[in-house]
């Protein structure tokens, strides 16, 4: 089912939609699948969800492209490939540094893509014997590790998870089906629409982050890949190719916890790879393995990412949060129930992601030149574009001119929450999950029959140990993270007093 011409074609432009936004500076991969999002709706299940998956791996790596030609991470997966990207183009080993960048996130990528093909089966059978109490205290726990390993104090995180679950609660109640919090809006009754939520707080602060930079603050000459050095030699490859393996397990573990994404996961292949290496010195100035170590983890975090999404309906980060907008819109809702009740399609997508990346790294390897003088596309020309694109996607689905009232408010409020520092990931996963943690946990209640203690610790072991985890897990990653702000203000003020 999956070989099919037009599931194909919408792959090739799914990965040439991606690596160009991921290659613009300043644009995001999540920004672009919210924007695009709307045309896999009125693809057949084969052909719309394979094109999201498209944007998905050529925007990862197409942010490695301006961080190691101009030192601008395209996207945040390619922090971490600043370190020597931009040292080996200094040196006149941009062209080597690209192609290992495009080699490593094809072999992170696809492997991590066979484990989850292999793995998502069992793993699918575990998630069915899953019922109600466990359920809600895997989301609960879910809840918590996004907020409290979000960018900021984990304060700021609990905030926005609790805002995320006061808009979740708008419509009807899961369990009684009575209106609550529509305040009279009609329009409201069913709850707040996902697509122009998802597109409001993802691409319209994008947007108006973009419009308040100087153009100053963008490249503005064009990058000659005649003059960045010769190509890629097998010897170097061979040299970096335990760096490539050891990263992408790496980032093929962390990608199946929620919440912990590409970003972590290319710091923790980088540290590794400069731990591991006979000549560390080399490390930050132009050393081909930290390009590759750091490229391979921030891709093999892309399968492994679908398995809490597809066996428990929990998304793991932003992307996976857009996904589960495309597979909801298409009938096929993730949970313990959506390989038994659609098994077939999830495995032919599941393969269309192995053949994705046969794609991705033939064209990669044809439009890197070209997408190497992308980076010098003039912002005034593409706003205005991507705003007609946000606009027309939030109402297209429901030819509801509500949804663009949707849209513009949750665009102030992730604005908004930008300008203080807030992350908005908790919000949307806790606006996701909040429906299933509300209906699950009821579901709990009911089965207790007035007795819940007795019926968790005794019926129940399983939930009753993951609820017990909650408080230890929240109060580590809260240490975890004052100890980092911590250490991250003391350098700040070595680095100042060195200065001075």
């Amino acid at each position: 089912m999956c070989l099919r011409w037009d599931t194909f074609g919408m792959m090739s432009l799914g990965l040439i939609l991606g690596m160009l936004v991921g290659a613009l500076p300043g644009f995001t991969t999540v920004m672009a699948m919210a924007i695009l999002l709307p045309i896999s709706f009125f693809l057949h299940p084969l052909v719309g969800i394979p094109f999201l998956i498209g944007i998905y791996k050529g925007g990862i790596f197409g942010g490695s492209i301006s961080a190691i030609l101009v030192s601008i991470p395209g996207t945040g997966a390619a922090v971490a490939t600043i370190f020597d990207g931009p040292a080996l183009t200094k040196k006149g080993q941009g062209r080597k540094a690209l192609e290992i960048a495009l080699y490593s996130s094809v072999f992170g990528d696809f492997s991590s893509d066979i484990l989850t093909l292999f793995f998502i089966g069992p793993i699918a059978i575990i998630a069915l014997k899953v019922g109600p109490p466990e359920l809600a205290a895997i989301v609960l726990l879910s809840l918590i590790i996004i907020s409290t390993t979000s960018s900021g104090p984990a304060v700021k995180g609990l905030i926005m998870c609790f805002i995320g679950l006061l808009f979740c609660m708008v419509g009807q109640d899961p369990l009684g089906y009575m209106s609550r919090f529509t305040f009279g809006i009609f329009a409201i009754k069913a709850g707040i629409p996902l697509l122009p939520m998802l597109i409001g707080v993802f691409a319209i602060p994008e947007i108006l982050g973009a419009i308040e930079k100087e153009v100053s603050s963008f490249m503005s000459e064009k990058v000659d890949l005649s003059k960045v050095g010769e190509r890629l030699k097998y010897e170097e490859f061979r040299r970096c190719f335990r760096t490539i393996l050891r990263s992408t397990g790496i980032g093929a573990a962390l990608g199946a916890c929620p919440g912990v994404g590409q970003v972590v996961a290319a710091f923790v292949g980088y540290a590794s790879a400069k731990k591991a290496s006979k000549h560390p010195e080399t490390f930050g100035k132009g050393e081909l393995e930290g390009v590759a170590a750091a490229e391979a983890a921030n891709n093999a975090v892309n399968g492994p990412t679908l398995v809490p999404l597809l066996t428990l309906g929990i998304p793991g980060d932003n992307i996976t949060a857009i996904l589960l907008g495309a597979f909801v819109a298409q009938g096929l809702r993730p949970g313990p129930r959506l390989f038994a009740e659609h098994g077939p399609t999830v495995f032919a997508l599941l393969v269309a992601m192995l053949l994705a990346n046969i794609l991705f790294l033939i064209l990669g390897y044809l439009t890197v030149p070209l997408f190497a003088r992308i980076v010098t596309v003039r912002k005034s020309i593409l706003l205005p574009v991507i705003t007609i694109f946000a606009f027309a996607g939030s109402y297209v689905f429901r030819s509801d001119p509500f949804d663009l009232q949707v849209l513009v408010f949750f665009g102030a409020l992730g604005y908004a929450a930008r300008k203080l520092q807030f992350d908005v990931s908790p919000m949307v996963m806790a606006f996701i999950l909040g429906p299933i943690l509300e209906y699950s946990f009821g579901q709990t209640v009911n089965l207790a029959g007035g007795n819940l203690l007795h019926y968790m610790f005794i019926d129940r072991p399983v939930a009753a140990g993951i609820f017990m985890l909650i408080p230890a897990v929240s109060v580590l990653f809260v240490v975890r993270g004052v100890q980092r702000r911590r250490k991250a203000r003391i350098q700040n003020s070595l680095m100042k007093g060195g200065e001075a």
